[in-house]
């Protein structure tokens, strides 16, 4: 074996005790580290978790929504169509003809998710009705939308224009 006095020295210098605190500290704090990093890891994945699903929810609110602009450009057209539809002519297929052709544009919006607001005879409600016009009567209840001027749209849910209307209201009295 070996009989070396300097490794006997070097051996008997060493302190059990203040080895074992050394490796104890070190793996104290390799423990420490190893948790920070765990605690990083898994707050980058569920940061990445929330970016995926946000980007998700994103890309279908745009892809449902797209449209959106496109339908709103043509509730002019709509609103033409119905004016043009409520003149009186002598010309029947003229008006046969009319009436199909806002049938199937309004068909083909109501397809990509246009829905009309039923107005008249409905309560007034300020978060889809714009009251234009008010009228003193006692021949309905008081706030009770009385006529429709504009037809307002819902578009998959989503106000997109308020009905223009005329509202009842109570008669003053002196």
């Amino acid at each position: 074996m070996d009989d070396n006095p300097d490794i006997k020295n070097d051996q008997a210098d060493v302190d059990p005790f203040a080895a074992l605190a050394a490796i104890t500290a070190e793996r104290d704090q390799l423990a420490s580290e190893k948790a920070e990093l765990e605690d990083r890891m898994l707050r980058a994945q569920a940061e990445f978790q929330n970016f995926r699903k946000r980007s998700d929810r994103d890309r279908l609110e745009f892809s449902e929504y797209a449209s959106l602009e496109a339908v709103r450009t043509l509730l002019p057209v709509i609103d033409d169509f119905e004016r043009a539809l409520q003149v009186e002519t002598p010309d029947k297929t003229y008006v046969k003809g009319m009436e199909l052709i806002h049938q199937r544009l309004f068909d083909a919006l109501k397809k990509l998710g246009l829905e009309p607001i039923i107005a008249q005879g409905e309560p007034f409600d300020p978060h889809v009705h714009h009251a234009v016009e008010m009228a003193e009567t006692e021949d309905v209840p008081d706030h009770t939308v009385l006529a429709e001027f504009q037809r307002g749209y819902n578009f998959k849910g989503r106000l997109l224009r308020p009905a223009m209307v005329k509202v009842a209201v109570e008669p003053k009295r002196d």
